[in-house]
């Protein structure tokens, strides 16, 4: 079973979803989130990342709490994805160098944080969009 972890700066909002989001569409990948930075430790998923969940039917974890990656996700996960262009720069400071080549970017564009944006709904749509591009490129890889 291919294994996946979607980046974004704090795990609260974008990389949870993508998890989730992702989870809903497949059960033949293992799946979570994790944040480059330290910032929100142990903090919840943002309340207006579960209010989308809820308005589209996605199950999610209540008690899923945000995730620094680490030197162990490294080496556990094939596909290692960054919501947007920062974190993959962070990331690509943080691999080892025998890791690079399974760092990507989420998508061709930024995913927006809604965090800072405010526009939750905006993220949800290019997060589903991305994740039905990424089950496509998994299952013929």
């Amino acid at each position: 079973m291919k294994k996946i972890v979607f980046v974004c700066l704090g795990n609260i909002c974008r990389s949870p979803m993508a998890e989730f989001v992702m989870k809903s569409l497949t059960d033949q990948i293992e799946v979570e989130s994790r944040a480059t930075s330290s910032w929100e430790h142990g903090n919840p998923i943002h309340r207006g990342t579960q209010a989308i969940f809820k308005k589209h039917g996605i199950s999610y974890d209540p008690h899923k709490s945000s995730q620094q990656i680490s030197a162990k996700d490294f080496a556990k996960f094939d596909y290692i994805i960054a919501m947007d262009e920062s974190n993959l720069n962070d990331l690509r400071a943080m691999l080892p160098k025998n890791c690079q080549d399974k760092l990507y970017q989420f998508a061709d564009r930024s995913v927006p944080d809604p965090w800072y944006t405010g526009d939750f709904d905006e993220t949800y749509d290019l997060i589903v969009k991305g994740c039905q591009a990424w089950l496509t490129k998994l299952e013929m890889k």
